[in-house]
């Protein structure tokens, strides 16, 4: 009998996929016989890397995840004009879009190999801080999990129970965004308590959610739900403190050279706070190298860089130098193109190159944000983006330049994209910062509707959860 597609990605019918990094390499089990698999700590660590698995696919972090929150922006662009990822640039795509419903299924499927750890895991017999550690970092990816799609879809079925069978609720309707982000609050905060910080997570393990990726990644959910209808009084500070704890923690650094960031042999380093891991055949690669390359230089050349990003560029900014080019080897193609990632062994498709989730350049920047939302006359919020500017070799804004808070928001929007293109932030920056229209007018002379502020939900779930309803101006 056909089931939703909420329902397939709940209940995850096995784990094929490839392994990936040491930690990785232990067989994950199938989540058919998890009820009576949970029995010893080796259980409990294939259980995590079977969640860690379930982010590599191209239809979620392989591809998926920068397509959703890169491309409805303004600093890409795609050579097609018809496809589903033209849509998504252009603000044509509809509740059809497979794009958009990979990404739901497969944070959802994601979600649900996290619940089974949060469940099983803690009925193990085995040393308790390392238990802690291991339902911790399920806990940290189901908070991933939630907060993506609260960011996109609004209010979302909020499920923290694994699908056991038929029997169980397969129809969940949509939960208020407060009790969602309450619910990615707390795991959360058990993640930052439980995790392992930084500098005791063994070589082989790198990859692992520390407790100051729990604390960056509370950041952002403090200061992005301080923008939404559930915003607490307290989100601008809570936002700020988080971004604090991890500068005061002196576990992470900026690397002295832009371009070592995106280094697959300098991978997991002072400024990475948290990535999804990706390597060569036999396990997963990343396609985003070849996507972005020009096919004179062996890539697909799927997207460009739009001409404003271009212009907009200082010329003595090392991030211009590193992000973009418009040279294949003596050859002057006609448009840029994105060489900000780079792999000298790429084996076709398969780059080395992990997925940034957070690194220490982003919690700058939010602590400015942070401080510019507290107080613009706070000539302190200039340290954090001016340790990003000076870094890519441009002169610090002078701290006695107190602008108003959205002229400091306009300076934060450049510099974010400067920095952080091709990472996976740029819509949820413009919808943050309430920068998406201005950007798409100011670009492209384009107007959008209010609708655009979310995305659709995919069709196959309304069709087969005829509890679910779609998000206002969609069909």
């Amino acid at each position: 009998m056909k089931k939703s597609l909420l329902f397939i990605g709940l209940l995850s019918l096995g784990l094929s996929l490839g392994s990936c990094e040491k930690f990785l390499e232990e067989e994950p089990y199938s989540f058919l016989a998890s009820e009576n698999f949970y029995k010893t700590e080796g259980d409990a660590v294939a259980g995590l890397n079977g969640v860690f698995n379930a982010l590599l696919p191209q239809t979620y972090f392989g591809r998926t995840g920068w397509q959703i929150t890169e491309l409805p922006a303004e600093l890409i662009r795609v050579g097609s004009s018809t496809d589903e990822r033209a849509q998504l640039s252009r603000f044509t795509f509809t509740s059809t879009n497979t794009e958009i419903n990979s990404w739901w299924t497969n944070t959802y499927r994601m979600i649900n190999r996290a619940n089974d750890v949060i469940e099983k895991v803690p009925g193990i017999g085995m040393d308790v801080t390392r238990r802690n550690n291991i339902v911790g970092n399920a806990r940290f990816l189901r908070a991933m999990g939630y907060f993506d799609l609260v960011r996109c879809f609004g209010d979302v079925p909020l499920v923290l129970a694994t699908v056991k069978g038929p029997n169980d609720d397969l129809r969940p309707t949509r939960t208020p965004l407060a009790q969602v982000y309450e619910q990615i609050i707390e795991d959360l905060k058990f993640a930052e308590a439980n995790c392992y910080p930084e500098d005791k997570i063994a070589a082989g393990e790198k990859g692992r959610a520390s407790s100051g990726a729990a604390t960056a990644l509370l950041a952002k959910v403090y200061l992005t739900r301080a923008t939404t209808k559930a915003a607490q009084s307290g989100d601008n500070q809570s936002g700020l403190d988080a971004c604090n704890r991890v500068i005061s923690s002196k576990l992470y650094s900026l690397l002295p050279v832009y371009g070592d960031v995106f280094n697959p042999d300098k991978e997991n380093g002072p400024e990475h706070i948290f990535s999804i891991q990706f390597d060569l055949p036999p396990n997963t690669g990343s396609i985003i190298v070849r996507q972005f390359l020009p096919s004179q230089l062996q890539g697909l050349g799927t997207f460009t860089v739009e001409d404003s990003l271009v212009r907009s560029y200082a010329t003595n900014d090392v991030r211009r130098a590193w992000n973009i080019s418009n040279q294949a080897g003596s050859t002057v193609l006609p448009r840029y193109y994105f060489n900000k990632f780079r792999d000298e062994k790429r084996i076709g498709n398969d780059a080395r190159t992990n997925y940034l989730i957070t690194r220490y350049a982003d919690i700058l920047l939010l602590q400015s944000e942070a401080l510019n939302a507290l107080n613009a006359a706070d000539p302190t919020k200039y340290q954090g983006i001016n340790a990003v500017r000076v870094r890519a070799g441009l002169a610090p804004i002078p701290a006695s330049k107190v602008t108003t808070k959205d002229a400091f928001v306009d300076l934060l929007v450049r510099e974010r994209g400067w920095e952080l293109v091709q990472e996976g932030h740029r819509w949820f920056d413009l919808v943050r910062l309430n920068r998406l229209k201005q950007r798409e007018k100011a670009v492209f002379n384009r107007d959008i509707d209010d609708r655009y502020f979310l995305f659709p939900i995919p069709q196959p779930e309304l069709i087969l959860n005829t509890n679910l309803t779609q998000n206002p101006g969609y069909n």
